[in-house]
Formats: structure tokens, C-alpha cells, sequence
């Protein structure tokens, strides 16, 4: 690859698609063209979506006003996902974006809380977390710079507007929207990879890197060159999400809110003028007229929309890139948006595609290295779903019982008996979860180490009571302080007061 495609074609568009162009858009040479194909015909996934932090820093490096985003989205701030019944069915804790506490002496806060819980039980471990706090209490404002007690925020979206908002961005930039159905793909004769494309009207499209955005149908990666998927159904059962719209709450939670049911789970998604519904179910256990009426029983008002079926099966291709087609979003693998993960991959693959493209001379150590990357990025968030499902403490259903019991992949293991053992959380080079993650759900579903630092151990309960105790207040006063979360919103949002950060918890481990 030593001066690069000239030519990128992008088959699909929805989120995955218009993400790419428009940032390939901003930050790839001018003198590479980019097309992208997409067909009204065809629907995307598209539903209310839930993002990470992660995207503020691509907004941002694409130069997209917040406010204006905020508006264009009719999104709503997020400061954590709330996951109600995953450890036993009354469980209910918040995995906010930020740490809790702080290091004291060079030691993992929550060994000291862990030193004081069973004297002082009231004091749960949210109230160490300003992120927390403030989602308790529905409350919302950026953090301020440099703050002590820093936390990240996110947006819950309507991924229609966004993928709209972003193909307008794209085309201003000069992109070339064709669109089309494709009839067939024309393989290159010197290694098999794509050499064009020819949709139904006849159009031929030549290109020298193509783009699958073409969602779970994988056109060009998985249908055209073959490259094998490989399905994580045995460690994430569920197959099926039907989503359904309602009316917006008066009051939006500044969080996504995660219940479990005896099959799965529901997801609750607050925009401005709507609630995003949905319900991930194993088809095995509720077919799926049950799993719908079981979505409507639960709506906080009547439905808005109709049912939209979604099928789908956890797993990843063995390759995101192959020859000279690279896949990204739905078309490169699946994960179910338990943690609001997706928008996240499709950035990451992006970002690294624009690293590969302006720093590797050889096509095949650059596709390599993507490879790796990609791959590793997709099981470390498996990897932290499966937690959630493996540590389940629930016993009314078969479902859930099975979860708890299956074996899970060797590093999770290792990671949850090294926690189990010593309270110790071992630390990902590579990754999107950090230690304060992992921390929440271990905790939030009740997996209790048998032993935490010695030097911890042996501080009597009395002498540390009363510092946690002022930390909490001063974190209780301060997010009692912020704004309503509504507020915020009727203003049209507010401006950040600090960069955006590349960091699931304001800046803090990277």
C-alpha cells in the first residue's frame, strides 16, 4: 500500500456506513474518492440507540458541534446503564462512567470499601461515584476540567437522525451517495478480492478498497469471499430482539436502563421525543409473540410503533479484513447492546483504518495488524458480556441457571477467580473495560472476594469510616448541586467544558 487506494466504495449505509464515510471523509487525503451505495429499499437495524463516551471524541475530531448534535439526534445525556435483577431478581446497580473513589497509598479503593461493607451495609458502592450520584438523582452536567472526581458521559440517540445527520456531514465533504440495489459482485483476477460492483440498473462501480457496511447479510466479506463466522452462541444464547417505540418520559433517566427477564432482557432507552424499547430473548425459551406482549406488559405508556423483529446470532467473522474488503459494524460481527458497544466497534475500525491507511507500506502487514486489533477489541466485549450473563445468582428459570453453570472463555475465568480470591482486578493492555467496570459487576452481582489487600485488611473498620463517610457527603452535595437532567435538556444542552477524551471514564485509564 505504498500510495494508498484512490478509489473507496462503502456498500450500505445506516450508522456503520454514513460513520465511515463521514469520518474517512475528514481525515483521508482529498485526493481519495468516496462512494457509497445504499439502496431505501433496503432497511437497516436502526432503533434508539445507546452509546459510550467513545463518541464524543469522534464527534468532536469530526468537528461536530454538541448542541447542534444534541438537537439533530434528539439525544439525551447518559451517565451509566442501570441493570435491574442480573445478580438475583431484586438486585439493582448502576455501572456508571467513571471510577469509584480514588487510590489511597498506591491501593485499589474498593479494598477499603470492601473493609467496611459488612459494618456499614447502608453505604452501597455508588456513592463513591459522582457519575452515579448524579444518575440516581436525574441530574446532569459535563465534568468539570481536571476535576478530582471526573466521569464520562455519552448520549442515548435516535440512530436513524444520526446516520442522517451524518451522511449530510459526509455529502458536504464530497462523498457520492449512488443509490441502488446490487446485482452482482465482480471478483479481481489477480487475488480474488472485489473488483467491482454492478447494481440493477446496470451501473458498474470500480473501486480499489471496498467498505461492507451491508449489516448482518455480510454481501461482501461473508457471501462474496467466504470468510468463515464464528458464533459465540454457546456463551451468548440470545437470538431474537424485538424493539418497540413509546411515548418520551417527563422526567429522562441520564442513564439506560438494563432489566432482566427469565429469558433475557429489556432495554430502556430515553430520547427526547421517545422511549426506545426492546426486549433480547433465546428463542428457545419464549417464542416471540410471547417475548412481544411480554415488551408491551412492560412499556411505561402505550406503544408508538410497531414491533420490529430483529434476528440475530452472537459471533464475529474470522477476518474484518480480507483482500481489499473491510468490514465494519454488522457486516464484521454482532454483539448484543447490552453494553452499548456497537456504535463503539464501528468507530474503532474506522479509526483504525485511517491509522493502517496513512502508516503501512504493505497491504498485508497492515490487514494483519487490523485484524488482530479488531478481533481482540470484539472479545474483550464479549468477554465482559458473558460476565454478566455467567454471574447471575437467579433461580427462576432454566435460562438463567444454564448462564450460571456454562463454562466461559479461559481469560474471563481466570479473571473472575483472581477477583474472587484476592479482590484484584487484572488489567487489559488492549480493551474498552477497565478495572472500574469490571469492579461494578462484580459487585453488582455478588460475586464477594474471599480476602482484599493485607495492609487493608488489618486498618480497623472505625478508622476508615469516617473518611468514606466525608467523601460520600462531598459526592452527594455536589451532584445534588447539578442541574436537572431535564433542564439541561430543554435548554438544548449545554456546551462541554473540557476536551472529549478517548476514555470510557473521563480521561481516567486511558
Amino acid at each position: 500500500m505504498t500510495v494508498g487506494p484512490q478509489r473507496i466504495v462503502i456498500v450500505g449505509g445506516g450508522t456503520a456506513g454514513w460513520m465511515s464515510a463521514a469520518a474517512l471523509a475528514r481525515l483521508l487525503p482529498s485526493r481519495v474518492s468516496l462512494q457509497l451505495i445504499e439502496s431505501e429499499q433496503i432497511g437497516t437495524v436502526g432503533v434508539g440507540e445507546a452509546t459510550i463516551p467513545h463518541i464524543r471524541y469522534f464527534n468532536a475530531l469530526l468537528g461536530i458541534d454538541e448542541r447542534e448534535f444534541i438537537h439533530a439526534t434528539q439525544a439525551t445525556y447518559k451517565l451509566a446503564i442501570e441493570f435491574v435483577g442480573w445478580g438475583r431478581e431484586t438486585s439493582r446497580y448502576l455501572h456508571p462512567f467513571s471510577a469509584f473513589g480514588g487510590d489511597i497509598d498506591g491501593i485499589d479503593f474498593h479494598h477499603y470499601w470492601l473493609r467496611t461493607r459488612d459494618e456499614w451495609p447502608e453505604l452501597n458502592l455508588d456513592a463513591f461515584s459522582l457519575a452515579a450520584q448524579a444518575a440516581r438523582l436525574g441530574r446532569f452536567a459535563p465534568p468539570p476540567e481536571h476535576s478530582e472526581f471526573g466521569y464520562g458521559y455519552a448520549f442515548h440517540l435516535d440512530a436513524s437522525r444520526y446516520a442522517g445527520y451524518l451522511r449530510a456531514y459526509a455529502e458536504q465533504r464530497g462523498v457520492t451517495r449512488t443509490e441502488g440495489r446490487i446485482q452482482s459482485v465482480i471478483p479481481r483476477e489477480s487475488d480474488g478480492g472485489v473488483a467491482a460492483l454492478t447494481l440493477e440498473s446496470g451501473e458498474r462501480i470500480e473501486g480499489d478498497l471496498f467498505i461492507d457496511c451491508s449489516g448482518f447479510r455480510s454481501l461482501l466479506l461473508g457471501q462474496t469471499l467466504g470468510v468463515p463466522f464464528n458464533s459465540w452462541k454457546h456463551w451468548l444464547p440470545c437470538d431474537r430482539a424485538v424493539a418497540i417505540a413509546s411515548g418520551a418520559l417527563s422526567e429522562p433517566p441520564s442513564f439506560t436502563r438494563s432489566t432482566a427477564t427469565t429469558t433475557g432482557w429489556q432495554w430502556r432507552i430515553p430520547l427526547q421525543e421517545r422511549t426506545g424499547n426492546g426486549q433480547v430473548y433465546d428463542s428457545r425459551s419464549i417464542s416471540d409473540d410471547e417475548a412481544c406482549a411480554q415488551l408491551i406488559g412492560s412499556l411505561n405508556g402505550a406503544p408508538q410503533s410497531d414491533p420490529n423483529l430483529i434476528r440475530f446470532e452472537a459471533g464475529a467473522r474470522a477476518r474484518s479484513w480480507d483482500k481489499n474488503v473491510i468490514a465494519i459494524g454488522l457486516s464484521s460481527g454482532f454483539l448484543e447492546p447490552l453494553e452499548s458497544t456497537s456504535i463503539y466497534l464501528i468507530q474503532m475500525a474506522v479509526f483504525k483504518l485511517v491509522e493502517f491507511f496513512h502508516n503501512s507500506k504493505s497491504g498485508a502487514v497492515g490487514r494483519e495488524a487490523f485484524n488482530r486489533w479488531m478481533s481482540l477489541e470484539y472479545e474483550r466485549v464479549r468477554d465482559f458480556i458473558i460476565l454478566h450473563y455467567h454471574l447471575n445468582q437467579r433461580e427462576d428459570s432454566e435460562f438463567w441457571q444454564d448462564c450460571a453453570h456454562m463454562s466461559v472463555p479461559e481469560g474471563l475465568q481466570r479473571k473472575i477467580a483472581l477477583f474472587k480470591e484476592s479482590a484484584t482486578i487484572e488489567f487489559y493492555d488492549q480493551g474498552l473495560f477497565a478495572p472500574p467496570s469490571w469492579l461494578a459487576v462484580y459487585l453488582g452481582q455478588g460475586l464477594n472476594p474471599e480476602a482484599i489487600d493485607p495492609r487493608v485488611a488489618q486498618q480497623p473498620v472505625a478508622s476508615l469510616k469516617g473518611p468514606l463517610e466525608q467523601l460520600a457527603n462531598h459526592l452527594n452535595r455536589t451532584a445534588q448541586a447539578l442541574p436537572l437532567h431535564r433542564e439541561v435538556l430543554a435548554r438544548g444542552g449545554v456546551a462541554p467544558s473540557a476536551a472529549a477524551p478517548m476514555s470510557l471514564y473521563g480521561g481516567r485509564y486511558g
